[in-house]
């Protein structure tokens, strides 16, 4: 009798989410994973958070949404900074709607930072791999999305990570945060020789399709984040 009840609860609960919400197939997984390492301070902390919510309910992201073959993408937001140091801010959830990409972007802004630790690029990047395989829907497209200020500084080389999640077909695209002032302590950080972008371009990115933005700074984070999910959810070259 207990087990006919659950059954009924979970079949009643996937009736009320109905249409792309209820889905068990998506056009894209997406790991969101956010730097939070001590190079990022409290403001530029709350520009990242606020950028990604910002990102997530804009009209054009949906409408990007809406227009895939499913009308649906999940998404799992993580946060890292060094070895040992990922977590999961805010967990796999459908987005197919407003009040959908409202209900993660309300998690996005209210959740406490979790880390101030090193750089470790490699591990956020074997982390998110992780959350892929457990992710609670299907899709043909798996992706990685990393967004930070500076170079791996600690934990595996980040190519090896990169590598692994290619050969596992999952895509890895980065956001590069430019620094308009180099770190103190290590200026290579933040300011690798050919710039940034160039380092994220050939150590962080790979896989089909995968792409290397800019962003001049916290200040416009969510404008580049508006277009790099753009770019990612419709898989656009």
């Amino acid at each position: 009798m207990a087990a006919r009840i659950r059954f009924l609860l979970v079949l009643l609960v996937l009736l009320a989410g109905g249409g792309a919400g209820a889905a068990d197939r998506v056009d894209v997984t997406l790991v969101l994973a956010a730097d939070v390492s001590r190079s990022v301070d409290e403001e530029e902390f709350r520009l990242q958070r606020e950028g990604i919510a910002t990102a997530i309910t804009d009209a054009r992201v949906l409408n990007a949404i809406r227009s895939g073959q499913h009308g649906a993408i999940a998404i799992c937001f993580v946060e890292w900074s060094g070895v040992g140091q990922q977590l999961v801010v805010a967990d796999w959830a459908v987005i197919h709607d407003l009040p959908s990409a409202e209900a993660v972007a309300k998690i996005v802004r209210t959740a406490p930072r979790s880390y101030y630790g090193s750089t470790a690029i490699g591990s956020a990047i074997d982390f998110s791999m992780r959350q892929l395989r457990r992710a609670p829907v299907k899709s043909e497209r798996r992706v990685i999305d990393v967004s930070g200020d500076g170079t791996n500084v600690s934990g595996p080389p980040v190519t090896i990570a990169r590598d692994a999640a290619v050969e596992s077909d999952i895509t890895v695209n980065g956001l590069a945060i430019l620094s308009a002032v180099p770190n103190p302590f290590n200026p290579d950080h933040t300011h690798p020789p050919g710039g940034l972008e160039e380092y994220y371009r050939k150590n962080v990115t790979g896989g089909v399709g995968s792409f290397a933005m800019v962003v001049e700074g916290f200040q416009t984070f969510a404008e580049a984040m508006i277009n790099k999910l753009i770019r990612e959810i419709a898989a656009l070259p």
